[in-house]
């Protein structure tokens, strides 16, 4: 009853006075440190995918996670306001978030939330992600504790990201970067931590191929859409690596390169194409496809390597 349940009369975030256990990510750690001792002693390969549920709805966490920030504080979104040049048809009318009925006020496109409640959910946010950073942290210290860490890839990678009152969105299911980022941390025996430069754009698909490598595995036998990522983590560099990545959702396709993201639509809300230049507007404040009508003619080639099909013209 993490999430569903009493009939929506609850409020989006909770700051539980329990320890780790109180919430369904401590049960879940707990689990995983059982099953990592068991993999220990069948003394082979292993594969463990351990599914940790915050920071999703609601932002529950125990209080001691909520007592590491002060509320005031907290910065809110830098761009509170909605974008310029878009329909509000590529933003969303907060279903999930106003499910849980008991909330302090209502989310809604017509005006952003009062600054108070945002830093509270805001708190309640940052609370819900340390929750989960120390259950991960339980996992990988019982991989140490097994003596498994030197034989053990480890990748931390969450979904999609989330409108913190961004563009006045509390929730995800936009095309815009701050639903479509993700966390992606990965730990290889023998590589020294590095971050890869934000000049390259990686996708989740990555994750298989680079896997496969990884593990001396070959995929000379499959066609895949993911691009390995160990040239990227061992020298930071690669040759002819497409530095593109595709997002599907709202009936619309979204290809993101080291510096615009080009939004197309199936709808007949106009515009149905949006250009965000993030060397001028990391935000994505504002929809410049019309304003430079050549870099979309320049992108959409590209973009339409990511049109599967998935969405058709009316």
């Amino acid at each position: 009853t993490d999430r569903e349940g009493e009939n929506g009369q609850v409020k989006p975030y909770e700051s539980g006075d329990v320890d780790d256990k109180g919430y369904v990510d401590g049960l879940t750690a707990e689990l995983a440190v059982q099953k990592l001792r068991e993999a220990k002693k069948l003394n082979k390969p292993f594969f463990m995918g351990v599914g940790f549920f915050k920071p999703h709805l609601p932002f529950n966490a125990p209080k001691k996670y909520w007592d590491l920030y002060e509320r005031d504080q907290l910065p809110t979104s830098p761009v509170p306001d909605l974008p310029l040049n878009v329909s509000l048809a590529s933003l969303q009318k907060m279903g999930e978030f106003n499910r849980y009925k008991l909330g302090d006020e209502k989310a809604t496109l017509e005006y952003p939330l009062s600054e108070a409640y945002a830093r509270k959910l805001i708190q309640a946010y940052y609370a819900a992600i340390s929750y989960v950073d120390a259950q991960i942290g339980k996992v990988l210290d019982e991989l140490e504790r097994q003596g498994l860490a030197e034989n053990t890839i480890v990748v931390v990678w969450g979904d999609h990201g989330w409108h913190l009152g961004d563009h006045r969105v509390w929730g995800k299911h936009t095309l815009f970067e701050v639903a479509l980022r993700s966390p992606l941390m990965i730990r290889i025996p023998g590589v020294s931590p590095k971050r890869i430069s934000k000049d390259w754009v990686v996708s989740t698909v990555d994750l298989y191929p680079s896997l496969l490598e990884w593990c001396g595995l070959s995929a000379d036998h499959l066609e895949l859409d993911g691009q390995s990522l160990a040239p990227l983590i061992t020298t930071n560099s690669v040759v002819n690596r497409e530095n593109m990545a595709f997002s599907f959702f709202n009936n619309g396709i979204s290809m993101r390169t080291s510096r615009y993201r080009l939004n197309r639509y199936f709808r007949d809300e106009e515009p149905v194409v949006e250009l965000f230049d993030h060397l001028e507007d990391p935000h994505e404040n504002r929809n410049v496809a019309q304003e430079r009508p050549e870099i979309v003619d320049l992108l959409m080639p590209s973009w339409e390597k990511g049109d599967t099909g998935l969405y058709k013209p009316k």
